[in-house]
């Protein structure tokens, strides 16, 4: 009645398991820091010398975001794909909060 459906699946080693698990917890771990971090210096919570700190997270997570990538040995495209994530997921942040003070200046002015 149904058909079969045959996938491809790389297979992942049974070693690098841990690892890519670990690194994607990691990722999102470094991604919540990096966030929290930025958002509290730009509200004013934290002195602008943890801005450096913000990005180190950020640094660690696109490490974490590559290790992850070569063990999965994903693709040219799916490289691409994970890069250009990891560029947004650093500029999208300052674009909403320069958008936010424009939109306040607007409003008082």
């Amino acid at each position: 009645m149904l058909g079969e459906v045959i996938r491809n699946r790389p297979e992942i080693a049974l070693d690098d398991f841990l690892p890519i698990f670990l690194s994607s917890s990691l990722i999102l771990v470094f991604g919540a820091l990096f966030v929290g971090i930025y958002t509290l210096v730009k509200m004013g919570y934290l002195k602008k010398i943890y801005m450096p700190l913000a990005y180190l997270f950020w640094g660690f997570q696109a490490y974490c975001m590559y290790f992850m990538a070569t063990r999965l040995h994903v693709g040219d495209f799916v490289g691409k794909i994970l890069f250009i994530t990891m560029i947004a997921y650093l500029t999208l942040p300052h674009l909403y909060y320069y958008l936010n003070n424009k939109a306040e200046e607007e409003y008082e002015n």
